[in-house]
């Protein structure tokens, strides 16, 4: 890890800016296509339950794939993987660029492109997600997680109303977009490598903490395309373990670790539910207005509206999370969201909807923070890619089912009763949060590490 003082300035550290700018530009670009697929799918089909099945088998296909990717960022080189997922992200955006320019949006197309966008950000966005650790040192690491909220609270306050212009103008302007922010991010993670170098850091795999020569010829990668990135400039790598263990077991790993703590595992079931409800309410709400026939940059400007709020809770975020306990904070924020949800159902006007949404997601970032900032700090390096993709897998395991939920939902039972399986659904993670004892026992950011060790011996 970086010999970083204790008295780190974030916003000194050039290495991560580099990253923030990396990640930011292939942020964007998932926002505009996370925004456009759902529009784009009920324009060509007219139908939310198509459109459902098409977000449902995106949203599979990223969280079969993010275990791939955890195994890959703990094996190889992070941030030559960042450079490859965005390289092939180029190849992709500029594909649906074309299908869009030939008017070939049906609804095979757009399930094949939505799949093959999100297996990509399964397999390469946890590398980007774990090489932060190299970055940032521990006692800084709420900061960086609350500065990465504001960005993802900026990114849908500018992804929203954008997406909605563009998607105004056709869907080869969202490609063409989706092009430049993937050659953004590709470009940074070549010159994060080239800083890296310049610095001596290794850039870590699973080999990172095991002492090996990071110049034995080992360390080269096996697979092709990830051993092509060193005449990009990433020379630091650590090596490759000497003899490769099988992938699965790697995987029965981190599960098992992850499980194992009760300070880490017992908060996915209370994740899962909470991402479903929240997710499968903002779908329902995006898919009703659709139907009833307002403009997507009006939806849009509605995604703007909660991204806004969420850049403001962002704010507040590092002021929070040193002083608060993570756990308190995990529990109000799942509380203000249930209690948005639920008056959701009260209210079907787009600016009414707005509000009630942003009021929702105000603790979100701090909530976020907290979690997020605790797990970088808990997890060992060398094992963070494969614990991240658990972690994915295990906390959005049932994410597949929102957009079913919405799309169907609307379909058979209309909006109301959607809405109030979706705020039920948020009001049981509650009281799961509320009876986890080791989730209200996290504490403020300046024990995280204190604390985290307190379970390595247990």
């Amino acid at each position: 890890m970086t010999t970083l003082t204790e008295s780190h300035r974030l916003w000194h550290n050039g290495r991560y800016l580099t990253w923030l700018l990396s990640d930011t530009s292939k942020g964007l670009a998932a926002a505009l296509f996370g925004f456009a697929i759902p529009l784009l799918a009920l324009i060509v089909t007219n139908d939310p339950a198509q459109a459902g099945i098409i977000g449902a088998a995106g949203m599979i296909a990223r969280l079969l794939m993010t275990l791939a990717g955890g195994v890959l960022a703990d094996r190889h080189r992070r941030i030559a993987l960042m450079l490859l997922g965005s390289l092939i992200g180029i190849v992709l955006a500029g594909a649906f660029t074309l299908l869009a320019l030939g008017d070939a949006m049906t609804f095979g197309s757009l399930l094949v492109i939505d799949i093959l966008l999100a297996a990509r950000s399964g397999l390469f966005d946890v590398a980007g997600e774990s090489a932060i650790k190299e970055i940032v040192p521990d006692d800084a690491m709420g900061r960086a997680q609350a500065a990465n909220q504001g960005r993802d609270a900026a990114l849908q306050l500018a992804g929203g109303p954008l997406g909605g212009l563009l998607l105004g103008i056709g869907g080869w302007a969202v490609g063409v977009v989706m092009t430049l922010c993937h050659a953004i991010a590709a470009l940074t993670a070549w010159m994060l490598g080239r800083q890296a170098r310049r610095a001596g850091v290794v850039d870590t795999g699973a080999a990172g903490e095991n002492g090996d020569d990071p110049d034995d010829p080992r360390r080269v990668v096996a697979e092709h395309a990830v051993a092509a990135t060193d005449d990009l400039g990433f020379g630091t790598s650590a090596s490759a373990a000497p003899a490769k263990r099988n992938a699965w077991a790697e995987l029965r790993e981190a599960f098992a670790w992850l499980l194992s703590r009760p300070d880490l595992g017992g908060v996915l079931l209370i994740t899962t539910v909470v991402n479903l409800g929240f997710n499968a309410a903002i779908t329902t709400v995006i898919y009703s207005l659709q139907q009833d026939g307002h403009s997507e940059l009006l939806i849009g400007t509605l995604s703007a509206s909660i991204g806004a709020v969420m850049l403001v809770g962002a704010v507040c975020a590092p002021l929070l999370v040193p002083r608060i306990k993570a756990g308190i904070l995990t529990i109000a924020g799942l509380s203000v969201a249930t209690v948005g949800v639920m008056a959701l159902t009260m209210v079907t006007t787009p600016w009414a909807i707005a509000v009630v949404l942003g009021a929702s997601v105000l603790l979100v970032p701090a909530l976020n923070a907290g979690m997020m900032g605790y797990f970088m700090v808990a997890t060992p390096t060398h094992l963070l890619g494969r614990a991240n993709s658990a972690a994915g897998v295990l906390g959005m395991g049932a994410m597949p089912l929102a957009p079913l939920i919405a799309g169907f939902g609307l379909a058979w039972i209309g909006r109301e009763w959607t809405l109030l399986l979706c705020a039920a659904l948020c009001l049981a993670s509650v009281a799961l949060a509320v009876g986890n004892r080791a989730l209200r026992a996290l504490p403020v950011e300046s024990r995280w590490a204190a604390h985290a060790k307190e379970f390595e011996s247990a």
